[in-house]
């Protein structure tokens, strides 16, 4: 009876045991594996953020410096003069020394300048080689003619001076003649290999692998191989290829999936990145980790089995230390996914925080403290947070734009929208003084345990980054030798302005320097240069700082403003005609400098740049032909001048 009792006792005690375990097992599992699981999400996400930045300011100064030079008309005037040329070595010198000075400047591997006409690839060190059509290493330059792009992208071996064939990434630009045909190539280039130590920096640190490949799914580069070594199809052999479609089918936003093949599991995210026409993959390859917790399971299994034995023993003394090993496993689980997420963000972002949305509040004691530190009162609701944060912080004309992208209203309807991301860029101050530009980037995602929608935001001071983005915007409107604005900057504000004023009255005046060719031909380019500032300077000295002005080609200018009648701009045009004829040009040898000006008066209603233009030149014909030195205005109903 006794044997009875205890084995019925011992088969329940067994039985509790063993369901207990198996539900506690799967809970375990079930919880390890989804921390797990957003763990890789978050480090992949914010990886794929920290290489894309990366990246894009890596390729974004050469692009911009190889389009300036592409604009440059040194380089015009060099390859216009080449053929006159070809056997003065002082005349290749002075393209050795300018291509020189660009390499110095910003220390790149390679600074180069193909010719179109005469086929001759110039670099910093003099005349490399003429570009033979059908030798293998000058494909590039052929390839890139017969494209349609500005610019290009390559990655190839550089054989000149004492580069050593050594892998290269070029940046080479189109340079157009007067006419509108490609008269050169233009870039520079830099090794391979420091892209390839970003993207292994990467590798190493977060345990993932990173790839940029083109439209085609090639590889470009990767940590361990580039496109030049040979092509190599990404999604061919890869766990992901049942991804190749949507990858490279999704040129808009970030692409982040789950992957299941019999090569292996992973999360893949993806983003094109517009600049390259290249694509970022950083694959987490999770194959591995899933074994492991399959392993631990196993083991876990084979502990209770263990335990079952001793329990039978001492009941109380097995089930404190499942409780307590339990514990400790979920304890560490959750210490080990704060530490990784902590160390992966803390190197790309100043400030991490975490806001409810769905309850408009801060979701954790860390966010309230933050917006505490911010100014905000103690438990105030997240929107009016929002609200006294950028009162006190946020410059005005970002102030608006701030509370509406972070609303909650705007939050929860872009999350109902299927997008899980928002960004924006201001201007913020600690001090109350000074200024400097902020990003917010912010990733929003579904809280299973409170059904509650919430809002990861991280602040990174790109203050640096922004000042160098906004200065190279400038300096790509302007013309180089004048300072003014060049054709294609010239015609986009004036279409703004037409825009925004659209029942106004405007003057559009085309100034052209007479006989200009005479000083070029008598006194050579440089007195024609030194006229040609002194001219845009004399403009901007007679025209107001809201007035555009630009230098649209050779001794070619326009200026266009809001006028409120005809005698104002007969008033202008005449004082212009004083002013350009009287000119200071003892630099350009005491050359008399005279202007002929051709005056369009326009409604802004239904009026475009290209109309307005014709009727102006018009107008500078008719006054070439009445004696230059003087100005005529057409309008709507008749001509009329002066000058001379």
């Amino acid at each position: 009876m006794k044997k009875n009792v205890l084995f019925r006792t011992n088969f329940a005690v067994c039985a509790v045991i063993i369901i207990g375990f198996l539900v506690t097992s799967f809970i375990s599992y079930r919880s390890n594996q989804g921390i797990f699981r957003k763990d890789v999400e978050r480090v992949s996400e914010l990886t794929s953020e920290g290489i894309y930045h990366q990246i894009d300011s890596i390729f974004t100064k050469p692009i911009n410096i190889s389009l300036t030079m592409a604009n440059d008309s040194l380089l015009r005037d060099f390859l216009d003069g080449e053929i006159q040329h070809l056997e003065d070595p002082e005349f290749t010198g002075t393209m050795r020394d300018y291509l020189g000075t660009y390499r110095d400047k910003y220390s790149y591997d390679s600074v180069f300048l193909a010719s179109v006409q005469t086929k001759r690839y110039y670099y910093f060190d003099g005349l490399d080689r003429i570009l033979e059509e059908g030798e293998p290493e000058n494909v590039w330059f052929y390839d890139f003619l017969a494209s349609d792009e500005d610019y290009g992208i390559q990655i190839d071996n550089d054989q000149v001076g004492g580069a050593g064939n050594e892998v290269t990434v070029f940046i080479n630009c189109r340079i157009a003649g007067s006419d509108g045909e490609t008269i050169g190539v233009v870039g520079v280039g830099f090794r391979v290999d420091s892209m390839q130590e970003l993207l292994k920096s990467y590798e190493s640190d977060f345990g993932v692998r990173a790839f940029l490949v083109d439209g085609n799914g090639n590889v470009e580069i990767s940590g361990d191989s580039t496109k030049y070594e040979g092509e190599s199809d990404l999604f061919a052999a890869s766990p992901f290829s049942s991804l190749r479609a949507s990858i490279l089918g999704n040129r808009e936003e970030v692409l982040k999936q789950w992957y299941s093949s019999q090569k292996g599991n992973g999360y893949a995210v993806s983003r094109y990145i517009v600049n390259l026409n290249w694509f970022l993959i950083i694959d987490h390859d999770t194959t591995a980790l899933d074994q492991k917790l399959t392993i631990q399971l196993l083991r876990e299994v084979l502990i209770v089995a263990v335990t079952i034995l001793l329990v039978l023993v001492t009941i109380t003394t097995v089930i404190r230390r499942y409780n307590r090993k339990l514990i400790e496993l979920v304890t560490a689980a959750e210490e080990e996914h704060q530490t990784v997420f902590r160390q992966a963000t803390e190197q790309f972002y100043e400030n991490i925080y975490e806001i409810d949305i769905t309850h408009n509040r801060a979701a954790s004691e860390a966010t309230a403290h933050y917006f505490e530190e911010l100014g905000a009162p103690s438990n105030v609701a997240y929107d009016k947070a929002l609200r006294i944060i950028a009162e006190k912080q946020i410059k005005e004309e970002h102030r608006e734009g701030y509370l509406e992208t972070f609303s909650p209203e705007h939050v929860l309807k872009t999350y109902e929208n299927g997008k899980g991301n928002l960004r924006y860029d201001f201007m913020i101050t600690s001090d109350g003084e000074t200024y400097y530009w902020m990003r917010i980037s912010a990733h929003i995602f579904y809280w299973e345990e409170d059904n509650s929608v919430r809002m990861m935001v991280y602040r990174q001071n790109i203050d640096e980054e922004k000042r160098r983005e906004l200065y190279m915007m400038g300096q790509m409107q302007k013309d180089p030798l004048t300072g003014l604005y060049n054709k294609v900057a010239a015609q986009e504000h004036v279409r703004r302005l037409l825009e925004h004023r659209p029942e106004g009255t405007f003057a559009f005046f085309i100034l052209d320097i007479d006989h200009f060719k005479a000083v070029n031909d008598h006194l050579g380019h440089a007195a024609g240069d030194a006229v040609l500032a002194e001219f845009a300077r004399t403009l901007r000295e007679e025209f107001r700082k809201e007035d555009i002005v630009g230098r649209i080609g050779g001794d070619e200018f326009v200026a266009f403003m809001p006028v409120p009648n005809r005698r104002l701009t007969e008033e202008r045009a005449e004082r212009l005609v004083t002013a350009l004829r009287h000119m200071n040009a003892e630099e350009a040898g005491g050359w008399k400098v005279t202007a002929s000006i051709g005056v369009a008066l326009i409604q802004g209603e239904k009026t475009e740049f290209q109309t307005m233009y014709k009727r102006a030149d018009h107008a500078l014909y008719e006054a070439k032909k009445r004696g230059r030195n003087r100005y005529v205005i057409v309008s709507d109903e008749s001509y009329s001048g002066g000058g001379a």
